[in-house]
């Protein structure tokens, strides 16, 4: 069982993008003596049965999950059992991933925000008319919160101010927060995980968990000094 999971993962298995291979993982994950893994994968959930006889394996908890690119940013999906037509649209993802008892988590929702070279990129403005905010009070008003369950603040692949930018944001909000570590590698596995007040076995415990909101943020797994992520910390 687990209480500590790093909750934004992609591996070969269904990311293109990542040179992460699920043994891989495993093997890293053990090392760093991290037993809860959510495999966040941009394709969508790996088949369930695949999946299944994969993770039994293995004593790591394995979690299916998506992250998905929708015109609100990327959303990670927990809950859900297969991409469907019309998760492009943030609502639509929403509505549907919480009619399965799922959870919502916007992900580094600003990456990109704060840096004038690359706002072009910033996933959350790419709207006509939309005004990159100049601070959290700003931001704060922007519809994917009312869509989303929590807010990832504590992103791997996202920089420090961008991170803290995004805390402020759901501290204004009341927002439950989450860290991952967006790991496309073996290098950064659990840089940020999320520390769940109970231990967790399976995936319906993992989603109770998360819909009880009882789980933070953590940072300093790898250096062996887990703690609470904070505004002020940086992945050690």
């Amino acid at each position: 069982m687990a209480r500590i999971f790093d909750l934004h993962i992609h591996t070969t298995k269904g990311s293109s993008d990542s040179s992460l291979s699920p043994e891989d993982l495993i093997l890293e994950a053990e090392g760093l003596g991290l037993r809860g893994l959510c495999l966040t994968e941009h394709s969508g959930p790996w088949d369930r049965h695949e999946f299944k006889r994969f993770a039994d394996q293995h004593s790591v908890v394995l979690i299916r999950a998506a992250e998905v690119e929708t015109d609100m940013g990327h959303m990670l999906a927990f809950g859900v059992d297969r991409y469907q037509s019309g998760f492009h649209k943030a609502e639509t993802l929403s509505k549907a991933v919480r009619a399965m008892g799922g959870f919502v988590v916007s992900a580094h929702p600003f990456r990109a925000v704060l840096s004038q070279s690359v706002r072009a990129r910033a996933l959350l403005y790419q709207g006509e008319g939309d005004v990159i905010p100049q601070t959290p009070e700003d931001a704060m008003g922007h519809p994917v919160f009312k869509l989303a369950d929590a807010v990832e603040v504590a992103n791997g692949g996202t920089a420090d101010d961008e991170n803290a930018f995004a805390m402020n944001v759901a501290n204004l909000l009341g927002m439950p927060v989450t860290g991952g570590s967006d790991a496309h590698s073996i290098h950064g596995i659990g840089k940020f995980v999320t520390a769940f007040r109970d231990e967790i076995a399976n995936e319906a415990e993992f989603l109770a968990a998360l819909h009880a909101g009882a789980f933070y943020p953590a940072v300093g797994l790898r250096s062996g000094r887990l703690r609470p992520y904070t505004l002020t910390d940086k992945p050690d």
